[in-house]
């Protein structure tokens, strides 16, 4: 792969003030020895007004064939070290990488964070796959809001907890994601992965590379459905408030996890609040 030099990045600037086309820009880059979904990230960015070099990076290149399922990024015995305190395993699997875990939150903690979200909540919006921008989807029937990485104190201990959890650096995380689903609320299996051809994963890949794991956090008890379902392995794990499920799709390798589809079960009574951790390859931005 090609490295973006100074003389790269004068030209990405030049030619997009000069008003390119982003596929004649694409178009020659590719030729001078850019690997093509790069130099499509590369120009998206700057067309987007993003010029710093950590703003496109270059994205960890799929490798094809079949998920190899690696060595988990954390030691999995019976406990995790969060830091601030233990938290106990209560299920694994290998494949798909799944681990789910008892008492990752308090009482306290879990209620503290549905109150200061409450006010602040909005329709859901997923990526949309040719844009990259946000989107409101009927398969994603949910409220919610996000919370800044380490935005005061309180916050910044869960981020912290989190990321000990994961083995993954603070600074590579997403800010923490609230969702609450009302009776029938739902999202359909999904991944969480940005699939690399899709051309709106592109930007997104370039900021911050490939989300690698992700932690749903179970913030209530949920009276009946809700459940996290994994369809194509066969997998459901009921809501506990203070528990959590990781999972991990990003090997070593550069390559994503089919296996990994996952959505959240119709409510079919009462309510279900989460909260979701999303790491990326590199610091977030």
């Amino acid at each position: 792969m090609m490295e973006l030099t100074k003389e790269w990045q004068g030209w990405l600037t030049d030619n997009t003030a000069r008003g390119c086309s982003a596929e004649s820009m694409i178009e020659a880059m590719v030729k001078a020895g850019f690997e093509c979904i790069y130099a499509q990230a590369l120009v998206q960015v700057y067309q987007r007004g993003g010029t710093s070099a950590a703003a496109v990076a270059a994205p960890v290149q799929a490798v094809a064939g079949s998920y190899v399922h690696d060595a988990w990024p954390m030691p999995v015995g019976n406990r995790l070290d969060g830091g601030d305190r233990l938290v106990s395993v209560s299920m694994r699997c290998d494949k798909p990488q799944v681990l789910v875990l008892d008492g990752v939150l308090s009482d306290e903690e879990c209620d503290e964070v549905i109150e200061r979200s409450r006010s602040k909540l909005r329709r859901s919006t997923t990526v949309n796959p040719k844009t990259g921008g946000e989107d409101v989807i009927e398969d994603r029937t949910s409220e919610g809001t996000f919370f800044g990485l380490c935005e005061d104190a309180f916050i910044t201990r869960l981020d912290a907890r989190i990321s000990a959890l994961m083995n993954w650096p603070v600074e590579n995380g997403e800010g923490l994601q609230i969702l609450r689903y009302g009776v029938g609320g739902e999202y359909t299996p999904h991944f969480d992965y940005f699939p690399p051809n899709d051309p709106g994963s592109a930007t997104h890949l370039a900021r911050s590379g490939q989300r690698v794991a992700t932690m749903v956090l179970y913030l209530n008890d949920v009276p009946e459905g809700g459940a996290t379902i994994f369809p194509d392995a066969g997998l459901s794990v009921i809501p506990r408030k203070g528990s959590a499920v990781y999972f991990r799709y990003f090997n070593r390798q550069g390559q994503i996890d089919p296996l990994t589809l996952h959505g959240g079960a119709p409510v079919t009574a009462g309510e279900k609040w989460i909260m979701t951790k999303w790491m990326r390859e590199r610091p977030h931005r």
